[in-house]
């Protein structure tokens, strides 16, 4: 029996890359453990990834190439070769693009994995073929576009500075779900004497961490900021020299925008007491060194990038970028460590074909023409559950005329649609360098076990598509190993003060900041931009999110048991989930004449979901929870909750709106 301990890196779309030792007997993982030397997450792991064996090895994987033999949607396949599989698909595509044109393809991915190399291999294939491409903006482009409107590509501050905060707000995140490694520092700094609040719509799972919690009407953070940053100025409470010396606009924010947002004009619109937002004003503005670390549901409204700008202004007034424990995290952007075009090749484009945005896929499966979507390939996501407006969805997918690929390694809901379905290594089985974005940390992995069955990596199925297509560049026939390479050398500015060799052996490493960063503002005026002569709106301000005709705020919440599909293979996480709950103040069912346990319809314009009710005092009224997707055999009824979801987009860089909905709820009969 041959026992060894390796390195990996946990793939999954998490702020934390966390660092991972696997234990492999005779080429099979039989135990999955923090790596204790990662600088960051240091040896703790999410109840997800404790047992991430049990994914590798799972008795659901698919093991060889399927070819369905019955109804799109009903999961009937039979077993056909790899060669059998990828000659199929070729002579299909060819086909399409001599009747329709190469735009009649479709590639539809997203997050299943974060490695740079298997995430983003495709595009290459993609573009050489001339597929459309795919705005991939479903998670935070909004947050992203909210943060650098002010910000620009200033970096983010490192993790590690909450532990010297003594308030922090955790606004709009329930970091016991989503970042679990910040919360420890959070609870470090807690330790320390450091006040806590949380900000949500509703008391998450993070509340019970916390000292105060403030609710708030889903939608309304923008204006809470505004409200906060009225007192801030009434008050006398904004750090003028730093104000003066590194922020450009706050007279016409003090002038133009501020009077409007009284407590009492505020307390309205979010819903929050005015001696609450006395109180949470007061504790900001007097904190040695404020900290906000920044969620983001909140992002994922009709105002979503506003509302992210104007909260990202609330540092700069009160001169947390300068004080050691202030600032903002939204996100850690650590891109330009890599030139990733290096991989995603877009000089292979000879024209450019048309975008289609992934929040907006059933509309593009059912509507777009022009060429239609004939053909889709689906590669580490699974649009039937996680994307909005589910229904349309699967009306799209059941399309007999249209051809699927999916590339995946458990039969999800999209692969019971595919016509091909072709078997995914997990990330224990290729070879990928990650990079985080929730702290500086960046790591290299290699295979560590033998593909379980047939299963192939994203890469290794591009080359075969590549090589069908008589592609006949280099750059097919390297290696994941010789990408990496490729990005590792020669190396960029900011890799230039990493450490290779702990490095190219596999350990977790840091990229180096500069000692001044936090008063680096590298924006085109060199400062902080509450006014932005190249936004359509120079200045912050508040406006209502979407409002659909219906009584309930509905938020689908991250599960700490799943993430978005993934995990919903896993027998012992799927138990701790229970059922596909609605949570519901017990005032709200009182008034519906509605009990605990029962099974009830949350339905609006879109849709019909079935779910078991869930009665909830942490819930506020007007507002429903549901925590976890579900595949469609674990739900109720035929559908899940983005049945009740809407391909609307954000207000800028066309992000999702998967909070800003509304439902009413009845009793299942």
């Amino acid at each position: 029996m041959n026992t060894e301990m390796k390195r990996s890196v946990c793939p999954f779309d998490c702020p934390d890359a966390c660092g991972l030792l696997v234990e492999v007997i005779d080429g099979k993982a039989v135990k999955v453990k923090g790596d204790p030397e990662h600088p960051f997450t240091k040896g703790t792991l999410c109840p997800k990834m404790n047992h991430y064996e049990r994914t590798v090895h799972s008795p659901q994987r698919l093991k060889q190439p399927l070819l369905r033999i019955g109804e799109k949607g009903a999961g009937n396949f039979k077993p056909i070769s790899w060669a059998e599989g990828i000659q199929y698909i070729v002579d299909r595509w060819k086909g399409i693009i001599s009747n329709y044109g190469a735009e009649a393809i479709l590639p539809y991915s997203y997050a299943g994995t974060m490695g740079v190399v298997q995430r983003n291999c495709g595009e290459a294939f993609f573009h050489k073929l001339g597929a459309s491409r795919l705005a991939r903006t479903i998670c935070s482009s909004a947050k992203g576009y909210g943060w650098s409107s002010v910000m620009g590509n200033t970096l983010a501050p490192h993790p590690d500075e909450v532990k010297k905060s003594d308030f922090i707000l955790l606004w709009g995140t329930n970091a016991l779900a989503t970042n679990i490694h910040l919360l420890q520092n959070v609870k470090e700094a807690k330790k320390r004497g450091a006040v806590v609040w949380l900000i949500d719509t509703y008391e998450n799972p993070t509340a019970q961490i916390v000292d105060k919690v403030v609710l708030v009407k889903p939608g309304r953070d923008g204006a809470l900021a505004l409200g906060l940053m009225h007192i801030l100025v009434r008050e006398g409470w904004i750090d003028l020299p730093f104000v003066t010396k590194h922020v450009q606009g706050f007279e016409q924010l003090q002038s133009q925008i501020l009077p409007d947002y009284t407590p009492d004009k505020v307390s309205q619109i979010t819903g929050i007491d005015v001696k609450l937002l006395e109180e949470l004003a007061l504790h900001y503005a007097k904190a040695k060194g404020p900290f906000i670390t920044l969620g983001s549901g909140l992002c994922r409204y009709g105002n979503g990038a506003m509302t992210v700008r104007a909260i990202t202004c609330l540092p700069a007034l009160v001169g947390a970028w300068g004080k050691p424990g202030g600032g903002l995290l939204a996100s850690i952007s650590t891109g330009p460590a890599f030139v990733t075009s290096k991989v995603t090749r877009e000089d292979f484009l000879s024209e450019q074909p048309r975008i289609v945005n992934m929040n907006q896929l059933g509309q593009a499966l059912t509507e777009l023409s022009e060429p239609p979507i004939m053909s889709m390939y689906v590669f580490h996501s699974n649009p039937a559950v996680v994307a909005p407006d589910q229904t349309k969805i699967i009306k799209g997918l059941s399309r007999e005329n249209l051809f699927t690929v999916v590339h995946e390694r458990f039969m999800t809901d999209t692969a019971r649609y595919a016509d091909i379905i072709l078997p995914a290594t997990s990330s224990l089985e290729h070879s990928d360098i990650y990079r985080a974005y929730g702290h500086y940390g960046i790591q290299r992995a290699t295979g560590i076990i033998p593909p379980v069955g047939e299963a192939k990596s994203n890469w290794e199925v591009f080359q075969l598509l590549a090589q069908a297509m008589g592609y006949k560049e280099s750059f097919f026939a390297q290696s994941a190993d010789d990408l990496i390479n490729q990005l590792l050398d020669p190396p960029t500015p900011w890799l230039e003060g990493v450490d290779f060799v702990n490095l190219q052996a596999g350990r977790p490493v840091e990229l180096s900041l500069p000692q001044d960063y936090k008063t680096t503002y590298l924006t085109p005026s060199g400062k902080i931009e509450i006014y932005s002569s190249v936004e359509a709106e120079p200045l912050p301000r508040y406006f209502d999110p979407y409002e659909d005709d219906a009584p309930f705020y509905l938020m689908s919440a991250p599960s700490l048991y799943s993430l978005n599909s993934s995990f919903n293979e896993r027998p012992d996480l799927l138990q701790k989930k229970e059922e596909a709950y609605l949570q519901m103040n017990p005032k709200d069912a009182e008034d519906k004449k509605l009990q605990d346990g029962q099974k009830v319809i949350a339905y609006n314009d879109r849709g019909e979901v079935v779910f078991i009710l869930k009665l909830a005092p942490t819930v506020p009224q007007g507002v429903l929870v549901t925590e976890g997707l579900f595949s469609k055999e674990k739900m109720q009824g035929a559908y899940s909750v983005n049945a009740l979801t809407s391909q609307r987009l954000t207000d800028r860089a066309e992000g999702s709106t998967l909070y800003d909905v509304k439902v009413d709820v009845r009793l299942y009969s």
